[in-house]
């Protein structure tokens, strides 16, 4: 038998998240000192999010179509409280950004309006929603338009319970290669992870937008730290009624660091789908709700929106009255649920909720500006805290289903 090589054998020690950090390392360094090499290195980062984001789409339709067509009568999924736990984190966790904003109220030096498209209204978001509900299914795959390809997965699986065992099968072994080949993909996670950060120190650089835009960007990370650390792990002890944090690291480990430099709730499914088969959560269930959290829980886009919102009112000298900054709360939940899974997302539907306070929209896409501009940081961060989010509710609430079941 042949032995592996000791450079092989070695990096098979070393666990993914300790290869993740080292290739961090490498990237800052390489960024920072070496910039004539960061060309090079950016392919890798390029060819692992294109990579992800390629796969992503299959991988939840077959799962979904194979979960849906071998789910039985009485087998339970739990997505009703699942989806519950989406829907308070969301609106929480605008709460929280609405609180801080007033505690640490944010001015803006508002740059060139940004060349922009943002919703129109409420009906606008919904009416978008609605639309990719019935996209072609051959457009939502190319698209990656997860809310037609949930529709049309839940359609034929439901569809395929009335098909033979042999076709539930091939279904069942298609699910099966397509998340070997996530697997894969993932493995050059540490690669990917060095070309990101490299091109971003090269071409951003931390020091001048802290210094520029560093309280707007406290207020952000620490809304999101907050509802990370406080806020979600009381959501998780209320429905597990057990100590939340070893689950809250976890997630926040081995999903919240990947999405952070991704920097995309849905080149992360397959990281958050593998996570919850790690855990050992129920298929039926994760299948479901991880890529529909990846569309629909966005605490991190509510934050977005609501610290951004605010700090353009505060910049126009806008008095926001408490009922106003609940309706505010209430409409970034609506906004961030309509947010694209991708990076930069949830910036657009910054008009949206400017338009409560009759903000012009010139200022508003003004502002859109600002969040491009601490994009690197706030976007990381804001996906970090979504994706993680995903794979903790779907564990509560599958975790509190088993212990209610006992």
């Amino acid at each position: 038998m042949s032995h592996s090589h000791p450079i092989v054998a070695l990096y098979r020690r070393v666990s993914l998240i300790w290869q993740i950090v080292i290739g961090l390392v490498v990237g800052i360094i390489a960024g920072h000192f070496l910039p004539e090499i960061v060309p090079t290195l950016s392919i890798f980062g390029d060819m692992f999010v294109g990579a992800l984001k390629a796969v992503a789409p299959f991988l939840v339709f077959v799962l979904v179509i194979s979960a849906v067509s071998q789910h039985t009568v009485g087998t339970q999924t739990h997505i009703r409280p699942i989806l519950i736990l989406y829907l308070i984190g969301t609106f929480g966790a605008a709460v929280v950004a609405v609180a801080a904003s007033f505690m640490f109220p944010s001015t803006l030096t508002l740059p060139v309006a940004a060349d922009a498209t943002a919703p129109t209204g409420i009906a606008a978001v919904l009416k978008n929603l609605l639309m990719n509900l019935v996209s072609n299914p051959v457009s939502a795959l190319a698209k990656a338009n997860y809310i037609g390809i949930l529709a049309w997965g839940l359609a034929l699986g439901f569809a395929l319970r009335h098909a033979g065992e042999t076709t539930i099968k091939a279904v069942a072994d298609l699910a099966n290669a397509v998340s070997q080949i996530v697997r894969w993909v993932i493995r050059f996670a540490p690669l990917g992870v060095m070309g990101l950060v490299a091109v971003t120190v090269a071409e951003t650089g931390f020091k001048n937008m802290i210094q520029e835009f560093g309280q707007l960007i406290l207020v952000l990370v620490g809304c999101m730290l907050f509802v990370a650390l406080v806020f979600n792990p009381l959501l998780v002890w209320w429905k597990i009624r057990k100590n939340p944090y070893p689950l809250v690291f976890t997630c926040l480990r081995e999903s919240g660091v990947p999405a952070f430099f991704t920097r995309s709730s849905a080149a992360n499914i397959p990281v958050n789908m593998a996570l919850a088969k790690k855990l050992n959560l129920h298929e039926n269930t994760y299948s479901i709700s991880i890529p529909l959290g990846a569309t629909v829980n966005m605490s991190g886009a509510a934050i977005t929106i609501t610290v951004l919102t605010l700090a353009a009112a505060h910049t126009q000298g806008i008095q926001v009255d408490f009922a106003t900054a609940l309706l505010l709360s209430l409409v970034a939940t609506i906004s961030a649920c309509g947010a694209s899974g991708v990076a930069g997302g949830s910036l657009l539907l910054i008009p949206l909720a400017c338009s409560l306070f009759n903000i012009p929209n010139d200022i508003a896409m003004q502002v859109v500006g600002v969040g491009v501009i601490i994009g690197v940081i706030q976007d990381s961060a804001e996906t970090a805290l979504n994706s993680s989010t995903d794979v903790l509710f779907t564990a509560a609430a599958d975790m509190a289903s088993d212990t209610t079941l006992k």
